[in-house]
């Protein structure tokens, strides 16, 4: 992991700090298991989103240049096009998308990298960094709930692989 950080050809080793959201879980479970929650297409869409939120596929494809398209479905019925491009996926231990609106070059997209550390007790410990285009985009992001909103996608997470620990 230390040379995805120093590598002077990574966007991360000088992204400003003022730009970035960073939400960090602890969860029950080994990190293949929710590595394989992230890259699974059909367990991905069981627990990605908000409490209440539900996800409409219209393609994917988990993979370095892979998209996934779908529609986040609030309990309001607010539809919000989607779209992830996968960058990079190193196996159990990272994962680069930009994410942002269904429509090519989408002035909001941003950039997520989730990193997965698996703890000597079989936790792992997740930690979801974004990068926003700019400061104002990072707060309006907030102030929208992203860090709420976020949470609340890695409690569904963690009561997902949970579930599948127990199957």
């Amino acid at each position: 992991m230390g040379d995805a950080f120093n590598n002077s050809e990574s966007a991360w080793s000088d992204w400003p700090i003022d730009r970035e959201i960073v939400i960090t879980r602890v969860i029950d479970a080994s990190r293949d298991i929710v590595f394989a929650a992230w890259t699974d297409p059909e367990q991905i869409q069981k627990w990605f989103g908000p409490e209440g939120f539900t996800i409409m596929t219209k393609e994917i494809d988990i993979k370095p240049g892979g998209v996934w398209r779908f529609d986040m479905v609030a309990p309001d019925s607010t539809c919000y096009d989607s779209r992830m491009i996968f960058l990079r996926i190193e196996s159990s231990t990272l994962l680069e998308v930009e994410h942002g609106s269904d429509q090519d070059n989408d002035p909001g997209k941003f950039r997520m990298l989730v990193t997965f550390n698996e703890q000597s007790d079989g936790k792992t410990v997740l930690t979801l960094r974004q990068m926003h285009p700019s400061k104002e985009q990072r707060n309006a992001k907030i102030s929208f709930g992203a860090v709420e909103y976020g949470g609340q996608t890695l409690e569904k997470l963690a009561r997902h692989v949970a579930a599948v620990g127990r199957e």
